[in-house]
């Protein structure tokens, strides 16, 4: 499992695009497993902080307990629609999956400066990204994975 320093280390242009693309809203898209495997899509907010992906929940939020059940998640950027007149001025479309691993360590939520109150952290275990834009007449699909490196499929 990757942190977000470690995959800036391995693809820094490709980190950059990426972050470009999540930081285009702060509401994002998250989907989590309910208890009987059926998917949830949740609406939530990542920070890149720290070297780190992470997550935050209102205590008790149905979210927070699917994570707490079944870490797998996959959180997709603000979607923004293209300019019909300009597709290459899209800022494109990110999306992170991976594990959420639930941080407890009073110190560490602490200094993480989250909502006051009680809520849930996560950080995010990357596995695997996907960036697409459009360059000129292509659709560009950009995958890191863990283990697997960079790779890119261009379509027309």
């Amino acid at each position: 499992m990757a942190s977000w320093q470690e995959i800036e280390k391995e693809v820094p242009e490709f980190a950059r695009r990426v972050l470009a693309a999540m930081g285009t809203g702060k509401h994002k898209t998250m989907a989590t497993l309910r208890k009987d495997g059926s998917p949830r899509i949740s609406g939530t907010e990542l920070e890149f902080k720290n070297d780190e992906v992470w997550l935050g929940s209102m205590l008790g939020a149905m979210k927070a307990r699917d994570l707490k059940r079944d870490p797998r998640v996959a959180v997709h950027s603000p979607s923004v629609d293209p300019d019909a007149d300009d597709p290459s001025s899209w800022p494109g479309e990110a999306k992170l999956s991976g594990l959420a691993v639930e941080i407890t360590d009073p110190e560490v939520i602490k200094a993480f400066g989250g909502p006051p109150g009680n809520f849930h952290l996560f950080r995010l275990d990357v596995r695997e990204i996907a960036y697409t834009h459009v360059e000129g007449d292509l659709l560009i699909i950009e995958s890191w994975a863990e283990g697997r490196g960079l790779r890119e499929i261009r379509r027309k």
